[in-house]
C-alpha cells in the first residue's frame, strides 16, 4: 500500500461508452440482460456438468472451468459499467482501477492457457483415441487448470508490478468503460512509451501465439479426420468449429488492442465489449446448441427442476 499512497490521484474518471442519454438507457437495458443471461447460462452449464455423471469427462470438465472463468471475466467490470449508465460522475478509485487491471489480466491469461487445455484435449480425443483416457487423466485434466490459473495469476502479476511503480498526478480520465493497462499507464507523470509499448505489447504477442498454436492444433486436428468415416467427420468438424468460434471471437479483440496499445480506435471500445461480454455471453450458447450431450443434460435438468418445483406446488393447494 506504501506505493498507492505516493499516487496523487485518487480515482479516475470513465467517460464511458457514450454520453447519449438515450444510448445510455438502450445500453442499459441491452447490457443487463445480457449480463443476466451470462450468468444464467454459464451458472446452468456449469450445475449441469457438474451434476450429470456422465459428463464427467476431461472435456467437460474443462468446459465447466470455461464457464466459470466466463463468469469472472463477465463480472470484474460489467456491473459497474450498467450501474454508470445513470450515474451523473462515473469515477472509480485508483484501488478499484488496479483491481479491474489485476482481475481482466487474471481472467484473461487463465482464459487463454484453459482454451489451449481444451484443444489438446481434443487433439488427443481425435488423433490418438487408444490413449486418451492414460494421457487424460483427472490428474493431468487438474494439472492443466492449475497451470491455467498460476500462468494467469503471473502474468497479471508482471503487469502491476510495472504499473504500481507509476506516478499518477493527473489527468485521470479513461476513454473507456473500464481500466485497461494501455489506457491507465498513458495517464502517468512520466514518458513510459517505450517501456509501456514492451509491456503491454507482450500480452498482444503472447495472444497472438496462442492464437496461432490453437489454430496450428485444429488444421492438424482436420487433416487427421479427412479420411475418417462422414459421420465421425462430422462430429469432429462441429466439435473444432464450436471451439474456433470461441476461439476467434476472444483472441480477435485481444490481438488487436494489445499488439497496438497506444493507438486510441473508438473500435477499441467495441472490442472490449466484445470479449468482456459478448463473448462469455455467446459461450454457453455455442456450446449448448453445438453439443448434443449437453444440451440433451441441459433440457433433462431443467425438466427435472420444472417436475420437482409442481410436485412442491401440488403440497400446498391454494385455500
Amino acid at each position: 500500500m506504501e506505493v498507492l499512497n505516493h499516487s496523487r490521484v485518487s480515482e479516475f474518471v470513465l467517460l464511458g461508452l457514450t454520453d447519449s442519454p438515450e444510448l445510455q438507457t438502450f445500453f442499459f437495458v441491452i447490457f443487463s440482460v445480457f449480463y443476466l443471461i451470462t450468468m444464467l447460462g454459464n451458472s446452468l452449464i456449469l450445475l449441469t456438468v457438474l451434476s450429470t455423471p456422465h459428463l464427467h469427462s476431461p472435456m467437460y470438465f474443462l468446459l465447466s472451468n470455461l464457464s466459470f472463468i466466463d463468469m469472472c471475466l463477465s463480472s470484474f467490470a460489467t456491473p459497474k459499467m450498467i450501474m454508470d449508465f445513470f450515474a451523473e460522475h462515473k469515477t472509480i478509485s485508483f484501488e478499484g482501477c488496479i483491481s479491474q487491471i489485476f482481475f481482466l489480466h487474471l481472467f484473461t491469461g487463465t482464459e487463454i492457457v484453459l482454451l489451449i487445455s481444451m484443444s489438446f484435449d481434443r487433439y488427443i480425443a481425435i488423433c490418438k483415441p487408444l490413449h486418451y483416457s492414460t494421457i487424460m487423466s483427472q490428474k493431468v485434466c487438474a494439472g492443466l487448470v492449475v497451470t491455467s490459473w498460476t500462468v494467469g495469476f503471473l502474468h497479471t502479476m508482471s503487469q502491476l508490478a510495472f504499473t504500481l511503480y507509476l506516478p499518477f498526478c493527473g489527468p485521470n480520465v479513461v476513454d473507456s468503460f473500464f481500466c485497461d493497462l494501455p489506457l491507465v499507464i498513458q495517464l502517468a507523470c512520466i514518458d513510459i512509451y517505450v517501456l509501456g509499448i514492451f509491456m503491454i505489447s507482450t500480452s498482444g504477442v503472447i495472444a497472438l501465439v496462442s492464437f496461432l498454436l490453437l489454430l496450428t492444433s485444429y488444421i492438424i486436428v482436420l487433416v487427421t479426420i479427412k479420411d475418417h468415416s462422414s459421420t465421425g467427420t462430422s462430429k469432429a468438424l462441429s466439435t473444432c468449429t464450436a471451439h474456433f468460434i470461441v476461439v476467434f471471437m476472444f483472441f480477435g479483440p485481444c490481438i488487436f488492442i494489445y499488439v497496438w496499445p497506444f493507438t486510441n480506435f473508438l473500435v477499441d471500445k467495441v472490442l472490449s465489449v466484445f470479449y468482456t461480454i459478448f463473448t462469455p455471453f455467446l459461450n454457453p450458447l455455442i456450446y449448448t446448441f453445438r453439443n448434443q450431450e449437453v444440451k440433451t443434460a441441459v433440457k433433462k435438468k431443467l425438466s427435472n427442476q420444472y417436475l420437482n418445483l409442481g410436485k412442491t406446488t401440488s403440497r400446498y393447494p391454494v385455500q
